[in-house]
């Protein structure tokens, strides 16, 4: 049996912590080293794997001749570190968003590609259970044709970190947090279909967003039509008066039936999934479902298999989050509507 792979853990807050706890609790990768500026945050990842070394940063981690890097720092850093990793010749796994915009994103997976390294991004929400039997179901042709999608991820929260609302350092709000995995939920479930325009609107504090982008939105609402005619829309929100801690759900509909997934309860964890006929419901998958961790799973236990093409699916997303904030701030100014055709 080949050796695990050696890992480093770049930013060690909740996300970072349990992700390392995912790996481990399924033998999936050996941590090695951990770095994180907060001493209590690297204290807490220690207790979890007691035999890694506390280094300064990604520059002491690389030293010691790691596999790959899970890195779970603030956006504005995940671009440069991501290509700094790669280009010593280790694969990454990275918090979303890959980069701040389609070019930062474009960036990394063209080193990754360079140095044929795994490239991995935690997009989770793919792999529930109840999106997993959506998908099953939509490709197995089980809803007829889609033609159309809703997807909401409204949250009564919003993030406690300050850099989430500084538009440098997260590189947006609500979207950038929330909408990204909208977004490839939906284009993952149609097998990336091409995106033929994109409409919006941002707002903040009940105001619209225009111009020049000087704060973070904190609700969102956008139109995404595909090349093939399928129309998705798309609603995120931070600090939202929901009534409960959030409204997640995935809804596609086709001309013979329709596919949903959504949150129990307001749960952030817990989803069921459901295959709609008329008035017909017929449950798919409930809770329990442990999915936090299986993407920075699966990119371990495949990390000696090279580039996977698949990265490229990311710069896409970063390009339709790009024609959101475009068509977002672009309306005000000419009037003419903020419908924005994107093209690869």
């Amino acid at each position: 049996m080949s050796a695990l792979p050696r890992l480093g853990f770049l930013g060690l807050g909740w996300i970072g912590r349990h992700r390392m706890r995912a790996i481990l609790d399924a033998g999936a990768g050996e941590v090695v080293a951990i770095a994180d500026p907060s001493p209590d945050a690297a204290r807490e990842a220690s207790a979890l794997a007691p035999g890694a070394t506390i280094v300064d940063g990604l520059d002491g981690m690389l030293a010691m001749g790691l596999d790959g890097v899970v890195i779970a720092t603030p956006s504005a850093l995940h671009a440069a570190q991501s290509i700094q990793a790669l280009r010593a010749d280790v694969a990454v796994f990275c918090q979303k968003p890959l980069g701040r915009n389609a070019s930062e994103a474009r960036a990394v997976v063209d080193a990754a590609r360079a140095v044929d390294r795994r490239l991995g991004l935690d997009l989770s929400y793919r792999h529930t259970a109840a999106m997993q039997r959506l998908r099953d179901l939509i490709r197995a042709g089980g809803i007829g044709r889609v033609f159309a999608a809703d997807l909401t991820f409204h949250n009564a929260y919003g993030p406690d970190k300050p850099w989430f609302y500084d538009v440098g350092l997260a590189g947006g709000g609500c979207v950038m947090d929330l909408g990204v995995h909208l977004i490839d939920l939906a284009l993952w479930a149609l097998d990336f279909s091409k995106v033929a325009a994109v409409e919006s609107q941002l707002r903040a504090g009940g105001e619209r967003l225009l111009g020049p982008r000087s704060e973070v939105e904190d609700f969102c609402i956008a139109t995404i039509v595909l090349e093939n005619g399928v129309v998705l829309r798309l609603a995120c929100s931070w600090k939202l008066h929901a009534g409960y801690d959030a409204d997640i759900r995935a809804e596609f509909w086709g001309t013979e039936g329709g596919a949903t997934m959504r949150n129990i309860d307001g749960s952030f964890y817990d989803f069921s999934s459901e295959h709609n006929r008329g008035t017909h419901r017929e449950t798919l998958s409930l809770p329990p479902d442990d999915w936090g961790g299986r993407a920075a799973i699966e990119w371990a236990r495949r990390i000696h298999s090279g580039f996977d093409p698949e990265a490229e699916h990311f710069v896409t997303v970063a390009r339709v989050i790009d024609g959101i904030y475009e068509a977002g701030g672009a309306a005000h100014a000419s009037e003419a509507g903020n419908q924005r055709a994107l093209s690869r």
